[in-house]
């Protein structure tokens, strides 16, 4: 197993590298697009242009880690992630400021979460998800910490110098990376097993691999495209702007607690199981936000309950692979079969907003909820497909 310390280095450097790349616009979009004098959308264009670059450069990730190890991959990507922060504090023009955008999707693509489970799952084998799972709990802490932050080092630095300390705190977690285990795990089968997942043939892996992609690309367009708007989306239930701005706070709160509760239980609930309870869920989630009619009590259900079906999906999300296709190859199959969900993590925002600016927030949640019901289809035929096996398995052990 990996020790405590690894976890908690890991974790920490999964916090700030989350606060630093992925929520930097968040923070830090306004004041630019006040400096810089941009439309909004190409100042937001950036990210998305990253997130297309994590895409292309996701398998070739996978792989990287799966030859190298987290140990020497991830460091890559924060020194990558710091460089294109520096480059972003230096753009005047919109070709450098969408070359920092550039680094900054190759360095979140070799440092976040995909790349530490990959990193994971070589280290520690199939005892990996708990791990997995814990790390998350730091990296959920990531908008609530480094969204005030950001804002008040834009305030005091100006956003360039904002950008600049951002750099400096992605080299600061250089040196957490040195706990991850630098061997490959290498259990004798006896104690480890095999090595391969509960989709063992050519065909059960494609199948297994398909269902797998659409529910992951699914979750992040999802997420991506809720989270952008999710205070637009409140007041157009009829909230008010402080209260929308409060109850969206709920979706942290959620989102934490159900990955502690996952935590405190050991990760018992198999990734099947999980996924498909999950899945089950979070048509409810909508179905509460189309029932709320300024009522900020089911608002306020619907931002908790939908945070804490995030939470868990995105442990399902390093976790389904490791049940699915084993533990061996595991991020070069993972970064081939994330390719869609970057490409629409990129477009969700820009989908969402046209959404609510042709129907409203009312067609932009009967659109999650129609999505939300494809993701149920999608869990419950992996579980038909893949349970049983895990069943006859566990029962001849």
């Amino acid at each position: 197993m990996i020790s405590p310390r690894a976890v908690a280095c890991l974790g920490l450097a999964q916090l700030i590298g989350w606060g630093v790349t992925f929520y930097l616009i968040g923070a830090l979009g306004p004041s630019m697009a006040a400096d810089l004098g941009w439309e909004p959308a190409l100042v937001y264009g950036g990210f998305s242009a990253a997130i297309v670059v994590m895409a292309a450069s996701s398998p070739l990730a996978g792989r990287a880690v799966d030859r190298w190890g987290g140990r020497r991959v991830m460091p890559a990507g924060a020194a990558l992630s710091a460089a294109g922060c520096a480059a972003l504090a230096a753009a005047h023009h919109p070709a450098p400021y969408f070359a920092a955008w550039a680094l900054l999707g190759v360095g979140m693509r070799l440092c976040l979460y995909d790349a530490a489970f990959a990193s994971l799952a070589r280290a520690v084998g199939p005892q990996a998800r708990r791990p997995m799972a814990q790390i998350t709990l730091f990296g959920g802490l990531a908008s609530t910490l480094m969204w005030p932050a950001g804002h008040a080092l834009a305030a005091w630095l100006g956003w360039r110098g904002a950008a600049l300390a951002y750099a400096g705190l992605a080299l600061l977690t250089l040196p957490l990376y040195l706990a991850l285990p630098r061997r490959r795990y290498a259990q004798a089968p006896a104690a480890g097993g095999d090595g391969l997942g509960l989709a063992r043939d050519p065909g059960a892996q494609r199948v297994a691999g398909v269902l797998y992609a659409a529910l992951a690309m699914l979750t992040t367009f999802l997420a991506a495209g809720n989270a952008a708007h999710l205070i637009a989306i409140l007041q157009g239930l009829g909230l008010g702007a402080a209260a929308a701005v409060s109850i969206a706070a709920l979706w942290g709160v959620g989102q934490f607690a159900a990955r502690l509760a996952d935590v405190a239980l050991g990760g018992r609930l198999h990734p099947l199981a999980l996924n498909l309870a999950v899945c089950a869920a979070l048509p409810a989630c909508f179905a509460l936000a189309l029932t709320a009619d300024g009522r900020p009590a089911a608002a306020g259900a619907y931002a908790l309950l939908y945070g804490a079906c995030n939470g868990l999906l995105t442990i399902a999300r390093g976790t389904l692979p490791l049940a699915l296709f084993g533990f061996r190859g595991y991020g070069a199959r993972a970064g081939r079969l994330l390719i869609p969900s970057f490409l629409l993590t990129a477009a969700a925002p820009v989908a969402y907003a046209e959404l609510i600016r042709l129907g409203g927030a009312h067609a932009a949640l009967r659109v999650s909820a129609g999505l939300a019901a494809a993701m149920l289809a999608a869990a419950w035929l992996l579980w038909r497909r893949f349970a049983p096996a895990h069943a006859s398995r566990q029962a001849a052990r």
